[in-house]
């Protein structure tokens, strides 16, 4: 492919994600603008709101500003100040991240991956700049550098893991070879054998730890939707909403479905969330105030459980299990560079067991952090779990039961 190829192959790839993106909010909205008010309202008032949702599915801080009708019409304290939202609906992101994914191996297959990688990221910053700019607006007024970044970023991990992606599987042979020209992998090859499984074995624990309280998350959440179906319905009902309103109202709930698995791996490993301040969902009892009436919100517990305490086994169960699979690959790479066992092998077992918690907690409460922020005016300010407390528990927990597992897998006889 010929050079000027490749820059517009890749220009619409990234174009075509962006478009993808702000087209899911956007046409729903404009199904609105015409079924409910007549095309009588300026379309760019639904462009702008549409571009505020995928900035805000992207972490970026967008400050609304209600005027003294709606805000005294709210009846809410504080309502008529600038309220900054800053909480981000996951599923855009999510979105963005897999289609970079698959735009990265597509630009990948041109043959210039350097290139045709650069100028995708590039026309993608500067779309999600013209998204932004367009947007602002004295009521709704997103951050600039924000809606330009943070899009990008999210959108530059999924084209990276997609270039890798596609150069491992053409060319599986030279793998190897690549890495051993490259300078990180020649510097990380130097270090002791020791070390070196001990970090790839804590890498891949924490990773692993981390990944199955999400799954067990996701199921969770799965379940409690389909638990509490009548409540959640009675919610839309209550809402009043036509058929348009209620597609739109359920596109957004279902981005905002990877924030409620985030809050769910929160109240597995024992902190939990809260939906405004003062409020509090953990297994060891709920404490919920006046909540938006937002139907997928109905699925959230209520009251103390019986068992709720046995959720806190979520993410024991997880580190021990990712303990117990990752012991025998850093056995492998040891006895490949070690004859003798002893310290020799305890040492490095002991380092990827914590190394393994910090790195499952660091993970979760990174996904803390990103699923949790301002929602609204008032108490709403504060919505999500604490992440700090988040990653702190969720990495002693992963420490001791990684630790436990490693130990457990040692013991038991070898396959002969």
């Amino acid at each position: 492919m010929t050079r000027r190829l490749t820059l517009l192959f890749s220009a619409f790839e990234a174009l075509l994600v962006v478009a993808i993106g702000v087209a899911i909010p956007l046409v729903p909205l404009t199904i609105v603008w015409a079924a409910q008010f007549g095309f009588a309202p300026d379309w760019a008032i639904f462009w702008r709101g549409a571009a505020d949702i995928w900035l805000i599915g992207h972490g970026v801080d967008v400050t609304f500003t209600l005027d003294p009708a709606t805000a005294t019409a709210l009846g809410i304290a504080g309502a008529s100040a600038p309220v900054k939202i800053t909480i981000a609906l996951l599923g855009f992101a999510l979105l963005t991240l897999v289609l970079g994914v698959r735009a990265g191996e597509r630009v990948a297959e041109t043959g210039r991956r350097s290139l045709a990688a650069s100028s995708c990221l590039a026309v993608f910053g500067a779309a999600s700049f013209a998204v932004t700019f367009s947007a602002l607006h004295p009521s709704a007024r997103p951050s600039l550098w924000q809606g330009t970044l943070l899009p990008t970023l999210v959108f530059a991990i999924g084209l990276g893991l997609g270039v890798l992606r596609e150069g491992r599987d053409r060319h599986p042979d030279a793998r190897s070879a690549g890495l051993r020209r490259n300078v990180l992998a020649g510097w990380i090859a130097a270090w002791r054998p020791g070390v070196r499984a001990a970090l790839g074995g804590a890498l891949r624990a924490g990773a692993a730890a981390a990944a199955l309280v999400v799954l067990v998350s996701a199921l969770a959440v799965s379940l409690l939707l389909a638990l509490n179906y009548a409540q959640i319905i009675r919610l839309y009902e209550a809402l009043h909403t036509q058929v348009v309103g209620g597609i739109a109202l359920t596109a957004g709930e279902l981005a905002f479905l990877p924030n409620l698995v985030v809050w769910a791996a929160s109240w597995f490993v024992g902190p939990g969330f809260a939906i405004g301040a003062g409020s509090h969902v953990s297994p060891l009892g709920t404490a919920l105030g006046p909540i938006p009436t937002i139907p997928v919100l109905g699925a959230l517990p209520t009251g103390d459980l019986a068992f709720g305490f046995a959720g806190l086994l979520v993410p024991v169960v997880a580190g021990f299990l990712a303990g117990a699979a990752v012991r025998p690959i850093v056995v492998r790479a040891l006895d490949r560079a070690v004859e003798r066992e002893g310290v020799a092998r305890a040492l490095p077992l002991f380092v990827t067991a914590v190394g393994g918690g910090i790195v499952g907690g660091l993970l979760l409460g990174l996904l803390a952090a990103a699923s949790g922020g301002a929602a609204g005016p008032g108490r709403f300010q504060q919505v999500g779990p604490d992440a700090l407390a988040v990653g702190l528990v969720a990495g002693i927990e992963f420490a001791v039961a990684i630790g436990v597992g490693i130990a457990a897998s040692g013991r038991l006889p070898r396959p002969r």
